[in-house]
Formats: structure tokens, sequence, C-alpha cells
């Protein structure tokens, strides 16, 4: 993907970001596209599928598969929700016209794709790839009870734990000998450190036990479990709360101290190094003040957690993306080199995929956090999985919608000459001159990508 128009003057930029997609696409698509996409800090580039590496070759049977659970929820989405969001509007319409496809037909399910939906690629502002990352769900052992071996807790919600991370605290008046509650207020709900230490404790909020710290800090990231009880029976546990703390990546800790570098950072390498120093891992964990809250699924030992968009997830077709940019249900195509095989980033990844999770890590127009199933294969593959990749973002060919398209950042040449033309000048005249100068800047720089946060968040 090119990087914008970045050689074209300022005076012209304007009229050529304005038009990358539109007379790329022509008069029809113009109108198909039109206001369906407002995402900030983004550039997009019009394509075709067949100019799409490894899109013939992919499993679209698999692809459509998936994007059918996502539309049982759109299905189930409002008028008022859909007149406030047109793409989940577009991809309702799409998900009408899927209901009656005959899906079984050799190539019915790549038709379906290029029929419906035009391809657009998306990357942040300035760039020609996104960020990737994995998930799994973990499976280990544990017990309903406590017990000398099995200590460390698995939550659910607190009754007290308020939207937004906040509980209510009381504040005591410390005049005279006794203290004297004088109200209540909004404060910030324990954080990491103050849980471990035992805050919840005794308030009937365990739903099981595990014997490692380490596996339990790892199941709050991925935000899923199965717990293997000592009847044999499986637990299943997914998100349902967190404190309201922001998300740390706690490698980034070990890569400054020069313990790991940067290029070998996986989660493996964060396991092997809190088991190998115990105290100190304790306090890197500490580092991370988030913490995740549970619920119990009952779901069947073959069915797959739930993701943000309430569908159960696909290994190698599901992706966790930034809820406040994309529209759940919305399929992107990824092409990347990634380290499935092995440890090193050799594998070819090209894959039709679908917007169906979120996390609190996963930040940006051209970010993803791909499902990759439950165990310690699936654990491994997501762990080392911290790599470049180009997205598609597939559009819901409609009528009567509109785009958007968000301007590519201008080099900053015109606005200094204005701002330095402004030196010179004084009184009503300099005002106008720093106006224009403003005029000429954008958004701020993209959300800076992270990894490994909770799922369903």
């Amino acid at each position: 993907m090119t990087q914008g128009r970045r050689g074209l003057q300022h005076g012209s930029m304007r009229i050529g970001a304005a038009a990358l997609v539109l007379l790329a696409l022509g008069t029809a698509a113009q109108a198909d596209l039109r206001k369906l996409v407002k995402i900030p800090d983004a550039q997009f580039e019009a394509t075709e599928f067949a100019e799409i590496e490894g899109w013939a070759e992919d499993d679209h049977d698999a692809a459509l598969a998936a994007f059918l659970k996502s539309c049982r929820a759109i299905a189930r989405s409002t008028a008022e929700a859909r007149a406030a969001r047109p793409m989940l509007a577009a991809l309702h319409e799409v998900c009408h016209r899927a209901a009656g496809f005959r899906r079984h037909e050799p190539g019915a399910a790549r038709a379906f794709f290029e029929q419906n939906f035009r391809p657009l690629r998306i990357a942040p502002l300035g760039e020609r790839d996104g960020f990737l990352t994995g998930y799994y769900e973990p499976i280990v052992d544990g017990t309903r009870e406590e017990t000398a071996e099995f200590k460390y807790p698995l939550y659910r919600k607190p009754p007290n734990l308020l939207p937004g991370g906040r509980m209510l605290a009381s504040q005591f008046s410390s005049r005279g000998r006794k203290a004297k509650r004088v109200k209540r207020r909004l404060v910030p709900f324990h954080d990491r450190a103050a849980i471990d230490d035992g805050v919840l404790a005794g308030r009937n909020l365990e739903i099981c036990w595990l014997k490692d710290p380490i596996d339990a800090f790892f199941i709050h990231i991925q935000g899923s479990v199965r717990v293997r009880l000592e009847d044999g029976k499986t637990l299943r546990l997914n998100y349902l709360a967190q404190n309201g703390h922001p998300y740390t990546a706690v490698g980034k800790f070990l890569i400054e101290r020069k313990i790991v570098p940067k290029e070998e950072m996986s989660m493996d390498r964060i396991r092997q190094w809190m088991e190998a120093n115990p105290e100190e891992g304790r306090e890197l964990r500490r580092k991370n003040r988030s913490y995740i809250f549970f619920r119990e699924t009952h779901l069947a030992d073959n069915e797959e957690p739930f993701g943000a968009q309430g569908v159960s997830l696909t290994p190698g077709r599901s992706i966790a993306v930034d809820r406040n940019l994309h529209v759940y249900g919305t399929p992107f195509f990824i092409a990347a080199e990634l380290p499935i095989e092995s440890e090193q980033p050799t594998t070819p990844f090209r894959r039709l995929m679908v917007a169906q999770d979120t996390g609190g890590a996963i930040i940006g127009p051209a970010r993803a956090d791909i499902y990759f199933g439950a165990g310690d294969e699936a654990g491994s593959i997501s762990g080392r999985l911290r790599h470049a990749g180009r997205f598609v973002m597939l559009l819901p060919s409609v009528r009567e919608a509109e785009i958007d398209v968000p301007l590519p950042r201008p080099k900053p040449a015109p606005a200094e000459l204005l701002a330095k033309a402004d030196d010179g000048k004084s009184g009503k005249a300099g005002k106008t001159a720093k106006k224009k100068a403003a005029s000429t800047k954008v958004a701020a720089k993209p959300a800076k990508m992270q990894r490994g946060a909770p799922r369903k968040r």
C-alpha cells in the first residue's frame, strides 16, 4: 500500500486525498461508499479483489461461515443503532442478502464477498502496514475450593464495581476522638496490587482457584479460560468486567532493563523470566494495574468462547479490533509473514478475517488481534506474534451510502512557511496568518499500538 499522496504539493493534496478513493472507484462506487467510513488518523487506497495477494487462494467458505455468525448479531441490532452507525446499517443489508444465498455451490462464497463488498486498503496515517498480535484461550487445572496448592482465585464481578471502574467510598472526619462519616464519593476501583493483596477476599467472589499466579495473570490478558476441575469437568469462564485501570504491557520493562531483546520478546519469554524470578515476577505483574472479572459461560468443550460481538469466535478467522473505530462484523483481508510454523516470521498468512472482538490494547485503524483457539500450541503462536501486516477492509456495497475519507497528513513545510510569514506581521493581519497556518494541520498522531490486552471489554 502506498503512503497516501505524500509527493503532492500541499495546495493540491486536499483535492488528491478527497479523490483517492472516489475517483479510483468510479461514479457508481462513489455513491456506494460515501459516509460509511469516518476513521481518524487513517489513510485509504482503493483496490480491486484481483489485486489482493492471496485473495483467490483463500478459503472463502470458512470466512463466510465466520461472517454469518456476525450476521446473527447484526440482525438483532436496533433501527436506532443502525441509524447512528451507517456501517452497521450497510452490514445489516448485506446480511439480509446472505440469508438467501446459496453458499454451498463451488465458488459461491468468494462470489458473495466480491458482489457485496468493495475492498479498501487501510493503514495508519503515513504508514504502509498495520500491526498484528495474537490471543488464545488457556487451559489450566483448578478447583472450586481453596486448598494449600490451589490458592490463587479468579473472581466474579464485585457488586460495588461501577461503570468506568469506579466505586463509592466513605469519607471520614478525624475531628475529636471518634471518626465521623461525612459523605460518600466516587473513587477509582482497587488495582491489581490491592486485589492480589486480598482486598476482595472473604466476599464470596471467588469462582475457582488456580495453583499458579502466572497462569492467572495471563488468563486476565486473554480474557477467557478453560479450567479443568478435579472431578473431570471443565469450567468455562469468559470476560465480564474490568477494574477501570489502564492495561500495561509488562514486557516493555524487561526490554528496558535489557533482560529480553525487543526482537525476542514473547509471552513465553515473559513467563520463563517470571518463573525463574518469583519475587521480581510478582512485582512485574503488579505494574499492570488492570484486573479482569469473569463469568461462567456453561459452554461445551467443543464450543469456542464468545467475543465482544456476542458470537462464538472462529480460530484463525476472528480478530479483535478497535471498537471505537470499527463495527463488529466488518471483514478484513490480512496479509503478513508470521511466526506460526516456527519462531521465525516465515509463514505466509493471507486470510479473510471478521471483526468479532475487541481489547483494551487494540487501538488504531489497522490493528488486529488474531484468535488462534485454545491450548498450549495456540498460546505459543499467539505469544510470539508482534508483527506488521497489510490490511484491506471490505466495505459493503449499498445504495444511498456516502463516505468521508480522512486526509493524509500534510508535510509540515507549508505550515512552517505561513508561521514564518506571520512573524513579520502584527494586528489583524498576523492573526489571519495564524488561523491560516492552523488550518493546514490535521489530527494528532495515531495512537500507539500495544499488545496483549483482555479481549472482551
